[in-house]
C-alpha cells in the first residue's frame, strides 16, 4: 500500500547532468540552461525533484559564481520550508555548501531567510479584487521558524562574518506599522530570538525594536487610547442593552441556574496601541526569561542585558518627549534586583547634575528620579531617603551659588535642571511621606525638617512658580500639615503675578495660561495597555484618590506635642499603600483645570483650600 501511494521518484531529466548544463552554458549553449531554470520554478514541483537537484547542487557549487546570481535567486524561491524533512535537510546542507564555496551570495541568502521570519502572504479574493494578506492561520508557523533559525545558525557557523552583513537586512525587511498584529508579533519575535545564538547583535536588535516601539508610542498619545477605549466601552455598553431588551426572558432563565460572569476584553480598541500592547508583552517575556534560568535570576545574564537597556536608554528613550510607554522596560528589569533599581537611578544622578549634558537632558533625568522613586514599589524607604539627601543637597548648593550671582531670579531656561529637581522632590515627598513618617512620626519629622525645604522654597528662584500646580498644592498641603513650610503666602503671590497669555487666531482671540513652565512629565505616570499591565501592576504604586475626609485633615496641623507614636489619619488615606488600587484622577503632567475623568492613576489635580 505504502508503495502505490507514494509518488513515483523522477529519476530521468531532460538536459543531462547539472555540471554537463553549465559547462554548455559557459560555452554559449543556454537551451538546457533555461530548461533548468523552468523546472526548477515549476510551482508543481515534487520533493523527489527538489532532492535530486539539491544533491546535484551541491556538489556542483564550485560553479555557481557571481555570473549565476539569477540561477542561485531562482534556488533561494525554491518552496523548501513547507516540504518534508527530507527536503529540508537537503536544502540546509545546500545553503551551507554554498556560502562556504560562494561567499558572494551571503546577502541572497540571508535575504531569503529573514523574509521567512513573518507569516507567508496569501492572496484573497473579495468582489473581484485581490487583496493580498498575510496567512495568521498556518499550523506549521512555528515549526517553520525553527527552521529558519537553523538555517541562519547554519550560515552563521560558515562565514564568520555573518553577524554584520545580516543586521542591515534585518533593518531593510523591518515590517511598516501598520501591517497585522501578527506580522509584527512574528518579526519581533523572531528578531529576539537572533540575539540567543548571535549574541554580538544583541544591542543593535534591541535598539531597533525599541525605535520602533517608540515610534508607535508617540504616535499613540495616552488621551488618544482613553478616548478610544471610552467610545468603544460605550458601544459595547448599548449593544448589551439593546440585546437585553430583546432577550430579557432568556437571560432570567439563565440566572436563575448560572452565575453571570463578565469578561472584559483584552484587546485595545485603538489599533495602534494594540500593536505597542502586544510588542511589549513580547519585550517584557524576553527580558524575564534571560534574565532568569530554571527560575533562578542569573546576575551575570541579568547585568549584561542591563548595560544594553541603559545603553538603548540613553541613546533612544531620554532624549524622546513624553513617550508613555516604552520606557517600562527600564522599570521592569530595575525590580528584579535592587541593585540594578539603585544602578539606575545613580545612572540618572550623574545625568541630572553633570552641567555638560544639555539642560533638557538633564530636566528629563530629573523627572525620571522622581517618578521612580514614587512609582517604584521595589525600592525601600532606605534608598528613597538617600536619594531625597542627595537631590536636596545639590538643590541647597544650587542656591548657594546663585545667591550671589546675577541669575538669581525666576527663569526656566537658566535653571531648568534646578527645577525639575525641585519637581522631583515634591513628587517624591507627595507620594512616599507616609513610608518615610511610619513607625517613628518624631523622628520622621526630624528627618523631613533637616531637608530644610524653607530655604528651597523661600529662595529667589521661586520653584513653586514653576513646578505643575498638582504636585505644588499637595507639596504645601503636606509640608503645612507636618509644619515643614508654609507654602500659600508664597502661592497666591504667584497666582497674583501670573499674566495669561491671548494668542490671535483665525477663531478669534484665545486666552492661554501656561501650566507646566517646565514642559516636564512624569514617565511612569499610570501604565495602560490592557495585557502588559499585567506585569507591571504588581509592581506599581498607584494613587488614591483623596477622600473629602482627608481634604479637610489637610487643613489641621499637627500638635507640637504629638507623640511619637500617635496615630496619624491623613496618612491613612491620602498616599499610595503597597496594595494600592488605581483611582480615576488626571494625568500629573496636565493642566490642573482639567476633568477628574480623563485618567487612572496619577495624584489629583486637586486645590487644597487654603487655610484662613
Amino acid at each position: 500500500d505504502e508503495f502505490i501511494s507514494s509518488p513515483p521518484r523522477k529519476t530521468v531529466r531532460f538536459g543531462g547532468t547539472l555540471s554537463e548544463i553549465l559547462l554548455k552554458y559557459e560555452k554559449g549553449d543556454t537551451t538546457d540552461f533555461e530548461l533548468l531554470k523552468h523546472q526548477l520554478s515549476d510551482p508543481d514541483i515534487k520533493d523527489a525533484q527538489i532532492i535530486n537537484w539539491l544533491h546535484e547542487f551541491r556538489s556542483s557549487v564550485a560553479y555557481l559564481t557571481k555570473e549565476l546570481a539569477q540561477l542561485v535567486n531562482i534556488l533561494l524561491k525554491l518552496p523548501w520550508l513547507r516540504r518534508s524533512r527530507e527536503v529540508v535537510e537537503e536544502y540546509l546542507g545546500f545553503l551551507g555548501n554554498l556560502v562556504s564555496a560562494q561567499t558572494v551570495h551571503l546577502r541572497p541568502c540571508l535575504r531569503m531567510i529573514v523574509s521567512q521570519f513573518v507569516p507567508p502572504r496569501i492572496t484573497i479574493r473579495e468582489d473581484d479584487v485581490d487583496i493580498s494578506d498575510s496567512d495568521d492561520d498556518d499550523e506549521n508557523l512555528s515549526e517553520n521558524f525553527d527552521t529558519c533559525h537553523r538555517a541562519l545558525q547554519t550560515v552563521a557557523r560558515y562565514v564568520p562574518s555573518t553577524p554584520q552583513f545580516l543586521m542591515p537586512i534585518l533593518v531593510e525587511y523591518f515590517p511598516f506599522i501598520n501591517k497585522s498584529e501578527r506580522t509584527l508579533e512574528c518579526y519581533v519575535h523572531n528578531l529576539l530570538r537572533v540575539t540567543v545564538y548571535l549574541p554580538t547583535l544583541r544591542l543593535q536588535i534591541l535598539e531597533l525594536i525599541i525605535e520602533k516601539l517608540l515610534k508607535l508610542d508617540v504616535s499613540t498619545p495616552q488621551q488618544d487610547i482613553e478616548d478610544a477605549e471610552e467610545t468603544a466601552d460605550n458601544c459595547a455598553s448599548e449593544e448589551k442593552s439593546t440585546e437585553e431588551g430583546l432577550f430579557d426572558m432568556e437571560e432570567d432563565e439563565d440566572r436563575k441556574g448560572n452565575k453571570v460572569v463578565s469578561s472584559s476584553s483584552e484587546r485595545m480598541a485603538h489599533p495602534l496601541a494594540e500593536r505597542l500592547d502586544i510588542l511589549m508583552t513580547i519585550l517584557f517575556s524576553y527580558i524575564k526569561d534571560v534574565c532568569h534560568v530554571d527560575g533562578k535570576l542569573d546576575i551575570n545574564n541579568t547585568k549584561d542585558l542591563y548595560r544594553d537597556l541603559v545603553s538603548v536608554f540613553d541613546k533612544l528613550i531620554l532624549p524622546t518627549h513624553a513617550s508613555c510607554h516604552v520606557q517600562y522596560f527600564m522599570f521592569y528589569i530595575c525590580s528584579f534586583k535592587l541593585g540594578l533599581a539603585e544602578a539606575f537611578l545613580d545612572h540618572l544622578w550623574k545625568k541630572l547634575q553633570d552641567p555638560n549634558n544639555p539642560s533638557v537632558i538633564r530636566q528629563t533625568a530629573g523627572s525620571y528620579i522622581g517618578s521612580f522613586l514614587a512609582r517604584a514599589k521595589f525600592i525601600p524607604v532606605v534608598t528613597v531617603k538617600a536619594c531625597l539627601d542627595l537631590l536636596v543637597n545639590w538643590l541647597h548648593k544650587y542656591i548657594d551659588n546663585q545667591d550671589a550671582g546675577a541669575n538669581a531670579y525666576c527663569d526656566v531656561a537658566l535653571h531648568g535642571p534646578f527645577y525639575s529637581t525641585c519637581q522631583a522632590v515634591f513628587y517624591t515627598l507627595v507620594f512616599r511621606h507616609k513610608q518615610l513618617l511610619d513607625g517613628n512620626l518624631r523622628k520622621g519629622l526630624a528627618y523631613l525638617q533637616s531637608l530644610n525645604f524653607e530655604r528651597i522654597v523661600m529662595c529667589q528662584l521661586n520653584p513653586l512658580k514653576i513646578c505643575i500646580p498638582s504636585v505644588v498644592n499637595l507639596f504645601a498641603a503636606i509640608t503645612r500639615k507636618y509644619q515643614l513650610v508654609f507654602c500659600y503666602t508664597i502661592i497666591e503671590r504667584n497666582n497674583r503675578q501670573f499674566i495669561p497669555v491671548v494668542r490671535s487666531g483665525t477663531g478669534g482671540d484665545l486666552v492661554q495660561t501656561c501650566t507646566n513652565p517646565l514642559d516636564s512629565f512624569f514617565p511612569f505616570d499610570p501604565y495602560i495597555l490592557k495585557r502588559s499591565k499585567k506585569t507591571i501592576d504588581p509592581m506599581y504604586q498607584f494613587w488614591e484618590e483623596l477622600s473629602a475626609e482627608d481634604l479637610e485633615n489637610l487643613k489641621k496641623p499637627i500638635k507640637k506635642g504629638t507623640s511619637e507614636d500617635e496615630d496619624d489619619d491623613f496618612l491613612k488615606g491620602e498616599t499610595p499603600q503597597n496594595d494600592g488600587v488605581a483611582e480615576i484622577a488626571p494625568n500629573s503632567y496636565e493642566s490642573n483645570t482639567r476633568s477628574p475623568l480623563s485618567s487612572i492613576g496619577s495624584p489629583a489635580d486637586c486645590s487644597v483650600p487654603y487655610p484662613l
